[in-house]
C-alpha cells in the first residue's frame, strides 16, 4: 500500500505542485514552451502508469465494502460523466493550454462551457467520485480520491491562471460561467443552447458510455452493472 500512496501523491504533486504554481512559468521560461509542454506531458503519463500499476498490484483492505445495491445507478450516473468529458474534450475552450485567445471573442462560452467551464474536470471527477462510493476498499480511496482531488484542485487552478494571465477578459468569461455545472444557468448568468452542442458530441459521448459498460468487465475485472445485468 505504500507504493500506492507513493504514487497518488506523486501523481497530484506532479500537476497541482508544477502546473497549478508559478513553478510552470519559470521552467517555461528557461527552456521554452514546447520543450516544457513534452516534458510536462511525458511526467504525466509515467506518473498516471504508475499509479495505475501501484493501484492493480496493492492488496485489499476492506473499508466499507462494495456497495453493490449501487451498481445501476453508478452505471447510469456515468453517463452524464461520458457526456462531460467527451464533450468538453473536443469543445474549444479558454481553459485549455495555448487557448485564452477564445477569451477575446464575442462570446466565449457557448456550447458546454455554458454548462460547465470545466467539463472534461467535471466529467473525471464525477467518474472519480461514482468509483470512490462504490468501491470500498483502501486502494481505491487513494486512487480515485486522488484523482477526484486533482479533478476538482485543478480546475480552481486553472481558474487562478487564466485570472492573473488574462484579468478582465477572464472576469467577463467567468462571470456567466461556473465550476458547478449548471450552476451559472441557474443562478440566471447563462442559459442551455443545445443547438450549439451539436448532435456528433452527445453521439460520441454516448458511444464512449456503451463501451465502457460492455469492455469494463475485460479491463477492470468486473461488470459495472454485476448480477443485474452481466456484460
Amino acid at each position: 500500500m505504500l507504493r500506492l500512496t507513493l504514487a497518488a501523491i506523486f501523481f497530484t504533486g506532479s500537476h497541482l505542485g508544477i502546473s497549478g504554481t508559478r513553478l510552470r512559468g519559470w521552467l517555461m521560461q528557461r527552456i521554452g514552451e514546447l520543450p516544457y509542454l513534452l516534458a510536462y506531458s511525458l511526467l504525466s503519463l509515467l506518473a498516471l502508469a504508475w499509479l495505475a500499476e501501484a493501484y492493480k498490484a496493492a492488496p485489499y483492505v476492506e473499508t466499507w465494502g462494495q456497495v453493490h445495491a449501487l451498481q445501476p445507478l453508478a452505471a447510469l450516473l456515468m453517463l452524464p460523466a461520458c457526456l462531460l468529458a467527451v464533450i468538453g474534450l473536443t469543445t474549444p475552450s479558454p481553459t485549455l493550454a495555448g487557448a485564452e485567445r477564445l477569451l477575446e471573442a464575442a462570446e466565449p462560452a457557448r456550447g458546454i462551457l455554458r454548462v460547465t467551464r470545466h467539463p472534461f474536470l467535471m466529467g473525471a471527477a464525477l467518474w472519480a467520485a461514482i468509483h470512490l462510493l462504490v468501491n470500498g476498499d483502501l486502494a481505491s480511496a487513494l486512487l480515485f480520491g486522488s484523482l477526484l482531488l486533482l479533478a476538482l484542485a485543478g480546475a480552481k487552478s486553472i481558474d487562478a491562471k487564466r485570472r492573473a494571465s488574462a484579468g478582465a477578459q477572464w472576469e467577463r468569461f467567468a462571470a456567466v460561467t461556473s465550476i458547478l455545472p449548471f450552476a451559472a444557468i441557474m443562478a440566471g448568468r447563462n442559459r442551455l443552447r443545445l443547438s450549439e452542442i451539436g448532435w456528433w458530441r452527445p453521439l460520441l459521448g454516448l458511444l464512449a458510455w456503451v463501451a465502457l459498460l460492455r469492455f469494463h468487465a475485460a479491463f477492470a475485472g468486473v461488470s459495472p452493472l454485476g448480477a443485474w445485468l452481466p456484460l
